[in-house]
Formats: C-alpha cells, sequence, structure tokens
C-alpha cells in the first residue's frame, strides 16, 4: 500500500493540534481527507488535579502496593468503574462515586514475577476495556479485556459478565484473540492494540503505531461475529475485519502522536486518547512528550485533535455525553509501580455535537 502524501506527519500547532487529518484504506473504503467538523476545548489543554488515586484494599500479591501504578484502559458501568493494568492478571473496580479504595477480581490464574524484566516478559499485557452488549448468558452486559498482541504471548484477553448494578459478576472467561490478531498482522505488520469500542454495530480496535514499521490504525469488526464468538467459546474470528484505516496524528516536536484508547459516544463517535512517547518499541517504554484527545466519525476517521499540556501518559478514557459537551473519566500510566495511577475528570465543550 502507498501511503496518501497527506499523512506524512504533520505537525501540531499550540491551540488546536490538526487542522485536517488523512487515512489511507488498507481493506475497505478508499482513503479520504477529514476535516475537522467541530470544535474541542478543554481549559488552555491543561487536565485539573487528579480526581484521586487508584488504591486498593489489598495489593495484588505480598509485597507490592496497594495500588494500580500501570492503569492502561477504562470504562463506567452503573455505579461502578473498572480499570485494567497492562502488567497485572487481575481487573480493578472502584465506587463511581466517592474515594474508597477499590478491589481485585481475578482474570488469570498464577502469578508475575516481581523483576521488572522478567514481568515485562511475562505479563498478558491487557490494553483496554470494551464496554460489551448481546453477549449471551450476560443479560446486563460484559466488560471485555483486550490484550495488545504485541508479542505472540500477548494474545489472551478475557470477557467478564457485569451484574445489575455495573458491578463485575462472574464467571470470567478467557478469550482467545489469536487468529484476529493474525489477520491484523498480516495487513499492519506490528500488532499493538491499544483501545476498544463497541458502537451501532461495529466492533473498533485502535492499533497503536509508534513501533519502527508500525501503522496507527482504526480497525473495523463485525459486532454480530465477535458477539456470537464470544457467545459459543469460540477465538475471535479474523473474518470479523471489516476494513483496516491507517493513520498519522502528527508530533510532539520529534515524537509521533499513537492511538492509546478509544471509549464510544451515543452518537456513534469515539473519543481517543493518544500519546508521544519517544521509543520505537511496543515492548519497551520511552520519556513521554505529551499527549492529545480526540474524536473519531462514525465512520472511523479522525475529525480532531486536542492537544494536552500537562505532561502525562494518558492511557484510558471513558466518555458520555452531558449538555455542556463530553465528560471524561481519564487514566495515565507512569511506568513506574512505585507510583499510583491517577484518575482525572475533565469535560469537553463540544462545540457541533450534531
Amino acid at each position: 500500500m502507498v501511503e496518501h502524501p497527506c499523512a506524512r506527519g504533520l505537525p501540531l500547532v499550540a491551540a488546536v493540534l490538526l487542522a485536517g487529518l488523512c487515512g489511507c484504506a488498507v481493506s475497505g473504503r478508499p482513503g479520504v481527507q477529514a476535516l475537522p467538523s467541530q470544535v474541542l476545548a478543554a481549559t488552555q489543554g491543561v487536565l485539573p488535579p487528579p480526581r484521586r488515586l487508584l488504591t486498593l484494599e489489598a495489593p495484588e500479591a505480598p509485597g507490592r502496593l496497594a495500588q494500580v501504578s500501570s492503569a492502561s484502559g477504562i470504562v463506567r458501568a452503573g455505579r461502578w468503574i473498572h480499570v485494567v493494568a497492562d502488567d497485572s492478571l487481575f481487573l480493578a473496580t472502584f465506587p463511581a462515586e466517592g474515594d474508597a479504595p477499590g478491589r481485585l477480581v481475578r482474570l488469570f490464574p498464577g502469578s508475575l514475577p516481581e523483576e521488572t524484566k522478567a514481568r515485562k516478559a511475562l505479563k498478558p499485557d491487557l490494553e483496554a476495556l470494551c464496554l460489551l452488549e448481546g453477549v449471551p448468558e450476560a443479560p446486563h452486559g460484559a466488560v471485555l479485556a483486550v490484550p495488545s498482541g504485541s508479542t505472540p504471548e500477548r494474545r489472551k484477553g478475557a470477557l467478564v459478565p457485569l451484574e445489575a448494578d455495573g458491578g463485575l459478576g462472574g464467571p470470567v472467561r478467557e478469550v482467545d484473540f489469536a487468529p484476529l490478531y493474525a489477520r491484523l498482522s498480516r495487513e499492519l505488520g506490528a500488532v499493538n492494540v491499544e483501545g476498544a469500542a463497541l458502537t451501532a454495530g461495529r466492533l473498533w480496535l485502535l492499533n497503536r503505531g509508534n513501533e519502527e514499521g508500525g501503522h496507527d490504525a482504526v480497525v473495523e469488526l463485525e459486532a454480530g461475529l465477535v458477539l456470537r464468538a464470544l457467545g459459543a467459546g469460540a477465538p475471535l474470528p479474523a473474518e470479523g475485519v471489516l476494513s483496516v484505516r491507517r493513520w498519522k496524528l502528527g508530533r510532539v516536536g520529534a515524537v509521533p502522536l499513537s492511538f492509546t484508547d478509544a471509549a464510544p459516544l451515543p452518537d456513534g463517535r469515539l473519543v481517543f486518547t493518544a500519546a508521544a512517547e519517544a521509543t520505537q518499541s511496543s515492548y519497551l517504554d520511552g520519556e513521554v512528550v505529551g499527549s492529545a484527545l480526540g474524536v473519531l466519525s462514525p465512520e472511523g476517521r479522525p475529525l480532531l485533535l486536542k492537544h494536552v499540556t500537562t505532561k502525562v501518559k494518558l492511557e484510558g478514557v471513558a466518555a458520555w455525553p452531558v449538555p455542556e459537551g463530553i465528560h471524561l473519566l481519564l487514566v495515565s500510566d507512569a511506568d513506574d509501580p512505585t507510583v499510583a495511577a491517577p484518575l482525572f475528570e475533565t469535560l469537553l465543550v463540544d462545540a457541533n455535537p450534531g
């Protein structure tokens, strides 16, 4: 595939990140130049102080801190907020109101080593959470924990049914992403899925292209096929892929921005986060020089990005409309096991929600 010439590293500007974004189709629809159709405004791009830190009632293992450190995805379901960490075998759940400590729900058996390098090699690398409806045996919905797929060992996810109030139910079921990710690797090369969202009969996956030779991409899946596979306990099917679009999100200085998460809006659009991390590896961490917030159209086209001047690595977003705009919950990852992940709460003013 030949990249569209407009998709080569657009520069950032101080107030509005991009005046337009371009995309190219690997499969599905042809490449389309996307122009902004709305304005997103956060107060000068500065996040407010964290609403809380993600502390826990008890640590994951003896000797560890009672906190979530490497937060990588978030959803809000009823009275609860659920957070996944990319270096854990557990899902963390917190009351949506107040700052009471959270608790852990085990996703996978076993334990992970404490030493950083060994832990990185063995972790499932769960990078996103997705709220699902229509899964058999989950009448109140379910949460899908999505792995990155950045190595063959990181292609195992988990499905957790929800209770009527949005709390985590059970039993937890393992989900095999290998056939789907094998298809994406043929399309994209390096797979590093960081965002997932279900809306309007489509399951969207956002691939982070920070690895050398990697591509930021929006993957469109037929939700019906995915839900049927989940209900049957089958691997996620490769034939569920409807389209794969590559995008360039611009840069912070010399460092490219890449997708880090997504959250659905009721009108079919998606809010997404992006981070500029000085690494050309999906495996090794690097210095984070900036983050951004943005919106995808219901067809998966980036509409506009907003620079976040607070120096954090935004890794997870939950979003819903309110009369004043779009209400956001955000989590970040400091890539430091001694630092508790913060939960931010802020508002994006959506000047043209239609």
